[in-house]
């Protein structure tokens, strides 16, 4: 008999007639000839009330005690289920996280799951009960509760649909599937049928708010459909499997509110410098995006992070210490910026997205901060006041509003790009399914699929050039219609109302590159470009790299150590992409395969 596992978040089982409902959902799939396990969040409000109490007492509760307190919460909407599902005649059990075997490390408030013991849970699903299982929760090896972070019931879900081996996992939520982004803040989002597990990766981390970011890691790693499905209907909603829905350039955008920029200005250019910033933020199990480090100018470059608005006084208690000992000139920060991402598995064949994108925005008089991409994503950060607008630039310019037979390409006119030849350390597809009885230390560890090394590849930069709209639209309308086709792109943060763009190209086209931009630094008054003929791209590409704190810096640390310096940096949910010298390169790819060794798939 085939089993489901349903996942039921606080809105959907928010007062008692809701639990009534989602009983109702488990009893039909029972009534299809299945075994049900269902996940449940806290009802409604509850966390926000549990942490409320808290703050009450202190502003510096134990994260234990947390723990302890935020995980009741779980327990009573198990419990009024488990009631709720007897009393419509049928056998159930409740389970808490203790119980289900759900075994975690012991990082409070944000633990990942070790193993899942299913011993237990399959005998009360074969003696004819549905199973009620508590999510956001575990224990680690020495008895003590856990908690998954926020959004963990998600996690809990895919991760016992995983373990069981389940048909599908149905996540019941307040919105009738996936959208191309929010239909809160755009009506005119479209929902989509299909969406692949690295696209919906990319949108989880970046601020689509539907699903949690490490459940999608799960579902890819282990090979889990995930049918994401409105708790108050039965209208079909959308699945997120391997496959894209279709052949467009861009799937889906988000919008992350409340990020706070940070960069460590006027560091010195030199191997470990890097490593050192990122093994401290690392400790303090801090997720940073928009990792962006520019090519270095006289001896010195900033690098430039954002992180959630709610890290940032940790940040910046991180970094203050590190200032004199790297020898920095200053911390900048900026509160309430706005990240507005697209994503799509299309950008990686299909040019021209990058422009389309800057020309958008440029067009509603919108000053793009920073700039990072990454194979199949490209965020910018703006300013708070002009998210909203930055947001519906975008997604009207890739047409997602309308349906996926009457998109034409944005980018027609121009050759579907040919990716770079890369020398890969691993054989085999690049997507693959991992065993759930994988030798893994962890089911949540990091998944490396992929190391490249790319020597194809020259880096053009653009030094204090007018931080202005229009101008990446500018630069990279130009270079589109020259037919070059650009690879890595990083903008830092002003200063002095001047800013600094770096991107790299197929070596082969640097001339005309040159020329190209040549001109327009002659027209804006600007400096001389700078380039680096033989620039080599190393990136690691897998699962779980920006949930991962530690992964920058062990790639950073790791290059240090060899002596390497970085020039520019690139992040995204699955890949984290260097430049570095073109005669570091194989020497690089060698020292990240050795370092990386025992994740690799």
């Amino acid at each position: 008999m085939s089993i489901i596992v349903q996942k039921f978040g606080g809105t959907s089982v928010a007062d008692t007639q809701k639990i009534l409902g989602a009983a109702r959902k488990a009893i039909r799939a029972a009534q299809a000839g299945r075994q049900v396990v269902v996940v449940v969040s806290a009802m409604g409000k509850t966390t926000d009330s549990l942490v409320a109490l808290a703050k009450e007492i202190t502003d510096r509760p134990s994260k234990r005690e947390m723990d302890m307190l935020l995980s009741s919460g779980e327990q009573v909407t198990i419990a009024l289920l488990a009631i709720a599902l007897e009393s419509l005649g049928y056998k159930a059990v409740s389970m808490t996280g203790a119980q289900i075997g759900i075994k975690t490390d012991s990082s409070h408030t944000k633990a990942r799951i070790k193993t899942i013991d299913t011993e237990k849970m399959r005998k009360t699903l074969a003696d004819g009960n549905i199973v009620i299982a508590a999510g956001f929760q575990g224990v680690d090896e020495t008895g003590n509760i856990t908690t998954l972070g926020r959004g963990g019931s998600d996690t809990s879900a895919v991760a016992l649909a995983a373990a069981l081996g389940a048909e599908e996992c149905e996540i019941y939520t307040d919105v009738d599937g996936i959208y191309t982004t929010d239909p809160r803040l755009l009506p005119e989002a479209r929902k989509v049928t299909q969406i692949s597990y690295d696209e919906m990766l990319e949108l989880a981390s970046l601020g689509a708010g539907v699903m949690h970011s490490r459940s999608i890691e799960f579902a890819k790693k282990f090979g889990v459909n995930v049918h994401v499905r409105s708790s108050f209907s039965d209208t079909a909603g959308s699945l997120i499997t391997a496959l894209p829905e279709g052949n467009t350039p861009v799937a889906g955008a988000a919008v992350a509110k409340n990020e706070a920029q940070v960069t460590l200005v006027g560091i010195p250019d030199k191997p470990g410098n890097a490593m050192r910033i990122f093994s401290k933020i690392a400790d303090a199990k801090i997720a940073t995006d928009m990792i962006v480090q520019n090519a270095g100018l006289d001896g010195k470059t900033d690098i430039a992070f954002t992180v959630p608005g709610i890290d940032l006084t940790a940040t910046l208690d991180v970094l203050q210490s590190l200032v004199n000992d790297i020898g920095a000139e200053k911390v900048e920060w900026k509160e309430n910026a706005v990240k507005v991402s697209i994503v799509g598995l299309g950008m990686e064949t299909q040019p021209g997205v990058a422009e389309t994108m800057f020309r958008a925005v440029s067009r509603q008089g919108i000053n793009i901060e920073m700039i990072t991409t990454s194979g199949i994503k490209i965020s910018a950060l703006v300013t708070k006041d002009s998210a909203l607008d930055t947001l519906r630039a975008v997604h009207n310019a890739f047409h997602l509003q309308s349906p996926i037979s009457a998109v034409a390409n944005v980018t027609a006119g121009a050759k579907k790009k040919k990716l770079p030849t890369a020398k890969s350390v691993t054989a085999g597809k690049e997507s693959r399914i991992v065993s759930f009885n994988s030798p893994l230390l962890g089911m949540e560890d990091i998944l490396i699929e992929a190391i490249t090394l790319d020597q194809s590849q020259a880096r053009i930069t653009l030094p204090n050039i007018p931080d202005k709209p229009g101008i990446a639209a500018e630069v990279f309308e130009k270079i589109a219609a020259a037919k070059i086709i650009v690879d890595m792109i990083v903008q830092s943060s002003s200063r002095n109302s001047r800013a600094v763009i770096s991107f790299t190209v197929p070596r082969k086209v640097l001339d005309r590159a040159l020329k190209v931009v040549r001109k327009l630094t002659a027209d804006w008054g600007g400096e001389e470009p700078l380039y680096n003929s033989a620039a080599a791209i190393l990136s690691v590409r897998g699962t779980g790299l920006r949930s991962h704190t530690g992964l920058a810096y062990r790639m950073f640390r790791t290059l240090a150590d060899g002596g390497i310096n970085v020039n520019i940096i690139s992040t995204s949910e699955r890949c984290v992409s260097v430049s570095v010298d073109d005669k570091n390169g194989e020497k690089g790819l060698k020292l990240f395969r050795k370092e990386f060794a025992k994740e690799m798939m």
